[in-house]
């Protein structure tokens, strides 16, 4: 290896060059589109069993983030590395799936080397190629054209565009199939449940809201005082006012009590009744605790009570909850 003159105007030149030749790759791919590509997303959706992504050294990088978008947008699916088929794992497949095989030239070894055992389990097969007129692409059940005119690589050898444009036409690919299955925001959600996504779509306000012995609740024949000590023992900066068969009547807010007091209200001898707020904000047990985010910056609170169909208090829940839970 010799040492490089480069200059830093020579790594910026070509660092540019290589972004200029990926794009032109990808870009070109729209040119192969067509039936095959049709095909090859119809057929997806017909699997009854799972789509099984293959491919040796880069294109088997590649392999595993196609197989992974496919998996989380609603299309059953894994990375099978073709050296391991070779030695067991070929029992992966079933006459049920569809094998998507990558490989820039077509002629991978360990790729054709199980091209004949996935035909006769009766899987079928679509090859990812850069040559159309290579062995993968003649005998694979559908072909889609990844190829590429030149690599990034200033020797025009080590994988770059051709990687790119497979990665691409993968995403395409899942995509298409994605937006022919009708798959929505709340399903990705369910094969996301612990990002953001997740969060906001799948939790339910039941799942966060305080209930049983931490909801703040006294009916509405307590005192004023009652109240106060139960706003202070549940630590949420307000109660809930109940009648005798649990249902909302009220709200009492530490914000309430400031006013009060700037009133000259006598809070030892006032009755809860006759301070509270009547009809408060309440959102349903079983909403999204995204709709509480709405409720609570519409109308500026940072508190809701939760109510079941019959009216009854449920659970109290406030801004920090939704916080926690990286709701908001």
């Amino acid at each position: 290896m010799t040492s490089s003159t480069a200059t830093p105007a020579d790594i910026l030149q070509l660092a540019r060059r290589t972004l200029e030749i990926e794009a032109s790759a990808v870009s070109r791919l729209q040119d192969h589109l067509g039936q095959s590509f049709l095909d090859a997303v119809a057929m997806i959706l017909q699997c009854s069993g799972r789509v099984v992504v293959s491919g040796m050294g880069k294109s088997g990088h590649i392999g595993g983030k196609i197989a992974a978008t496919l998996a989380s947008t609603g299309s059953p699916s894994f990375f099978m590395h073709p050296g391991e088929a070779s030695h067991g794992d070929l029992g992966m497949i079933t006459g049920q799936d569809v094998v998507i095989a990558l490989s820039n030239s077509g002629e991978s070894t360990e790729i054709a080397a199980i091209v004949p055992l996935i035909k006769r389990r009766g899987a079928k097969l679509i090859g990812m190629t850069g040559n159309p007129a290579s062995t993968l692409a003649r005998e694979a059940d559908i072909h889609l054209d990844a190829s590429v005119a030149q690599e990034a690589c200033p020797h025009n050898l080590a994988p770059t565009a051709s990687t790119t444009a497979a990665l691409a036409l993968g995403d395409a690919l899942a995509v298409a199939v994605l937006f022919a299955r009708g798959f929505t925001a709340e399903d990705f959600a369910r094969t996301h449940p612990g990002g953001a996504l997740g969060r906001r779509l799948l939790v339910h306000v039941r799942d966060l809201m305080h209930g049983g012995a931490g909801l703040p609740v006294v009916e509405s024949d307590a005192s004023l005082k009652q109240a106060l000590l139960e706003m202070t023992r549940k630590g949420l900066g307000m109660t809930a006012i109940t009648d005798h068969d649990g249902r909302l009547l009220g709200i009492f807010t530490d914000g309430d009590l400031r006013r009060l007091l700037d009133n000259d209200v006598d809070v030892r001898s006032a009755m809860i009744a006759d301070v509270m707020k009547h009809d408060p904000r309440t959102i349903a047990e079983d909403a999204l605790a995204v709709e509480a985010v709405r409720i609570m910056e519409q109308f500026k609170v940072n508190g809701l009570f939760a109510i079941n169909a019959a009216g009854q208090l449920k659970g109290a829940l406030n801004m920090h909850d939704l916080l926690r839970a990286g709701v908001v």
